[in-house]
């Protein structure tokens, strides 16, 4: 997981992050690419059909640079969804040709600012990066120029509870990690399908689809789970009917978010299993947000499709916080769950 959060990968730039699900995949699984890059990792069972689609996605929030002022500063694009109020004076790396360069998103000190200003939000459009360069040729000799990709620092951390880790990228590299670990405990195992453990391209800006509809294309699933983070209500201001799900309680099941309603037998068997496995999870909603799976459900003739992730804090920010055991326990459902998706069992699922 520490190695999944601090890899750089904003949309369009998920090489380092995809190097790094390689070398961890590659033991328990046949690996091939998408065209776009998205990494798929199949695992065959005692059947090649129906096939199982366990997918997260790669990219994390973040920017690219659009221009470079006279005085050197960095104007920057901000890839996914941003709340500008979590940005002013937050570390960032940009990756240049000739290496990373850190940096700070600038802003004006206190001391400056009337009153009335003071109580007023900065637009990302007047931000800026500020990587210490005196002009535009010196930050253009350094090696940055537009285009280049722009990652939150946010490192991995410990809190005191050792189960809590506060990083960057959880979302969705949280899910990256479960998808491993699920092909992991499926390694030397039998289960009554193919198992495609992918892990997708540009889910943060795909209004049409990027990596989610390349890799279903490849994959042709016949069930589809996106392991995604949820977002955790558990912090002051948050109402029970914006966000329901708790740190440490377990894996989270989206009963709805902007892109789909979910598959409800698929929804059903998944809980039933977390109840006979014994495994707690929580359902909750999300309408200002959506996932790959709104893409997978759609593919083809249609594919039964269901978000399950553990839940998080303050994701889309330079530091999320994700509970360990949530992700162990989501890993013990999807196992469970992949090894009662026989041929009968996706059948009912589609003809009811």
């Amino acid at each position: 997981l520490e190695e999944l959060t601090q890899a750089p990968g904003v949309p369009g730039s998920e090489d380092a992050v995809r190097q790094v699900l390689r070398r961890y995949l590659a033991p328990v699984a046949e690996l091939e690419t998408d065209h776009l890059g998205s990494l798929i990792a199949r695992r065959t069972g005692r059947a090649e059909r129906p096939r199982i689609m366990v997918a997260a996605h790669m990219d994390e929030v973040g920017f690219m640079v659009s221009r470079i002022t006279d005085e050197g500063f960095l104007k920057f694009q901000p890839l996914g969804g941003w709340w500008g109020q979590v940005l002013l004076a937050q570390r960032v790396v940009v990756h240049t040709r000739r290496g990373p360069i850190r940096g700070v998103i600038g802003s004006k000190p206190p001391h400056l600012l009337p009153p009335d200003q003071r109580k007023q939000p900065v637009e990302i459009k007047d931000m800026f990066i500020d990587i210490g360069a005196a002009s535009r040729q010196e930050a253009e000799e350094w090696g940055v120029r537009p285009g280049d990709p722009v990652v939150p620092d946010g490192p991995f951390t410990r809190l005191h509870d050792p189960q809590l880790v506060l990083a960057k990228a959880l979302d969705d590299r949280a899910g990256c990690a479960v998808v491993v670990r699920v092909l992991e405990e499926l390694a030397g195992t039998d289960h009554p399908n193919t198992v495609y453990g992918v892990a997708t391209v540009h889910e943060e800006v795909a209004r049409t689809g990027g990596g989610a509809r390349t890799s279903a294309f490849a994959v042709d699933p016949d069930v589809a789970i996106a392991v995604d983070v949820g977002i955790a209500g558990d912090m002051p201001g948050v109402q029970p009917d914006e966000a329901r799900s708790r740190l440490g309680q377990g894996p989270t099941i989206l009963l709805y978010d902007s892109s789909m309603v979910p598959h409800r037998r698929l929804r059903d068997l998944v809980a039933d299993t977390a109840e006979a496995e014994g495994i707690p999870y929580q359902f909750d909603f999300m309408p200002g947000g959506a996932t790959d799976a709104g893409f997978f459900h759609v593919h083809g003739r249609g594919v039964p499709s269901l978000v399950v992730g553990p839940p998080a804090r303050y994701v889309h920010s330079h530091g999320a916080i994700v509970h360990l055991g949530d992700l162990e326990q989501t890993v013990r459902l999807l196992v469970a769950v992949i090894r009662r998706l026989d041929a009968a069992t996706v059948e009912a699922l589609r003809t009811g």
